[in-house]
Parts: C-alpha cells; structure tokens; sequence
C-alpha cells in the first residue's frame, strides 16, 4: 500500500480549543496562512491536562501543554515567544467556596481535571493560606455539581469566565452566596510574580527548527492585531458580552513569554518543588527552551 507522504511528514499539533489561546491559533485558522501551514502541521482540539500526554507518548509532536508538565514529562523542550499567563487577574481560574466556610476551614476542593498545572498553584496558595491537608477531589467542571461534592471548587478556562458571567443569576436561583478567588490575582497578591499557565513544546527526541518557532510567533502576532475578529467569531460560539471577550483577550492573558514570564516559571517550580507539590527540577527554566 502507498503511504501518503503528505500526511506523514505534518507535525501533529495538540492544541487547547478554549477562548484564552484564539490568538496564538490565528494563522492556522483564517487565510492567508491558514492552507500553506496546514501542509505543515496537523492540528487537534484537546483539554490542557491532554496536551502533555500527548507529547509524552509520542502521539504529537507538538503541544500547548501546561507549565507543570515540564518537571513529569522528560525531555520536553519550550518552544521561545509564547505563552498563556496573567500578571494579574485573568478570570478563568477561579476558586469558589461558600461565604461561610473561610480558605483555612475549607477540608474539600473539587478541582477541574481540564488542568493539573492550576491545581498545583492552588496546592502552594494552599500551603500559604495555612491549609496544607486539603484533599483535592478531581471532577469535571460542572459547579453546582462541584459544590455538592466538596467544600470549593476550582474552575478553569470557559467554564470559569461563563461562572463568573453567571454569579448573579446563580445567586437568584440558589440563594447561596459564594466567593469567588481569581487565582492569578491570589497569586500575584502572594508571590508577586505572574501566573504562567502553559507554553508550546516539543515532543522528547523531536527535530525543531527556527522556523516553526517563528511560525507559532507569527501566528500569534496576527492574532493580537485582529482581536475585532476574534470577539466577533467567538461571541457566536461562547454566550458571554463582546466587551468581556475583548477585555479577557488584550487585559488579563498575556502572551509573550517575556523575562518576568521566565522569572515567573522559576518561582512556581521553586515553591511546588518546596511544598512537594512537584518534583524538584535541578536545571534552569532557560535549559527548557529550544
């Protein structure tokens, strides 16, 4: 049988299909890139927490991986430029506990499987705010359903920002007044260093080159410049305002992995690796990337 080498010689992307990465996918999506790169890479839609897998068991070459992947998959390497993080609020990884139950009392957190790199920050802000026993109990991401279960819930990605759109009218419909932490902010609040979610990265043993970096880079260059169209597309398919797209695309992600993302990175494997939360790592953050 002849084999299509068309096919074979794509390199398989493992991609995110939440709001927060539409920029950095823009090339690979609309014209005029969108045909000549898609003789180049192959892409799948996945969960976060799916990516690193992927990578891991050599299903694709590429991935959008969370950051926490870096210290249980070996041989990953950080392809330069971009990244998924917030120096601030960001309003998609959200903690929401019950008013009357303070963070030092809280005992369960039902915890989105969509990310294990957020549930890791959430175990060091744990640590910091003198609860360090709490058991995390993995669930889809689903509140109310959450909320029955455990004591808090961890929210990531879509459902959050749809959660945080939601609070007034779930407060009406269940009369259960909630708290909700954006876990960036706890973290800048804390740490002072931003929350860096996820980067691209190279399967272990996978030949990379200068330009499919500048490819990754370009596209997310383009994407930035046509933020219009991106809250255009996606207020069609996600049932939030436009103004609150818009905002969540140029205020509270940030996607250039700058010094202070790197400073960032080194701060979290530092503390997860203190608190036993991850493996120590004995390399610089730098080392990682391609």
């Amino acid at each position: 049988m002849k084999v299509n080498s068309f096919q074979d010689s794509r390199l398989r992307i493992a991609a995110i299909g939440f709001l927060n990465p539409a920029p950095l996918m823009w090339d690979f999506e609309h014209p005029p890139l969108a045909d000549s790169l898609a003789r180049r890479y192959s892409i799948q839609y996945m969960m976060p927490s799916e990516c690193a897998a992927r990578l891991a068991n050599g299903t694709s070459d590429i991935g959008l991986i969370p950051i926490a992947a870096l210290t249980t998959v070996a041989g990953l390497r950080i392809l330069p430029g971009c990244t998924i993080a917030s120096k601030d609020r960001v309003r998609s990884l959200l903690l929401v506990r019950r008013a009357n139950r303070p963070l030092t009392e809280l005992r369960t957190v039902a915890a989105d499987t969509a990310s294990r790199t957020t549930v890791s920050y959430a175990h060091i802000l744990f640590h910091k705010w003198n609860n360090p026993g709490i058991q995390f109990v993995p669930m889809a991401a689903d509140l109310d359903t959450m909320l029955e279960r455990a004591d808090a819930a961890i929210i990531i990605g879509d459902p959050a920002l749809f959660a945080l759109e939601e609070r007034s009218n779930r407060f009406v419909r269940t009369k259960e007044e909630l708290v909700y932490h954006d876990l960036a902010h706890e973290w800048r609040t804390l740490t002072g260093l931003p929350f860096v979610s996820a980067v691209w990265a190279a399967a272990p043993g996978s030949a990379m080159d200068d330009s499919i970096a500048e490819d990754f880079i370009r596209s997310r260059d383009h994407g930035l410049a046509n933020i219009d169209a991106l809250v255009t597309e996606w207020a069609i398919r996600f049932p939030v305002p436009e103004n609150t797209i818009r905002k969540y695309l140029t205020e509270n992600i940030h996607y250039v992995l700058d010094d202070e993302c790197i400073e960032g990175m080194k701060g979290f494997f530092r503390m997860a690796a203190e608190t036993g939360v991850l493996p120590q790592y004995n390399f610089s953050v730098e080392a990682w990337i391609a």
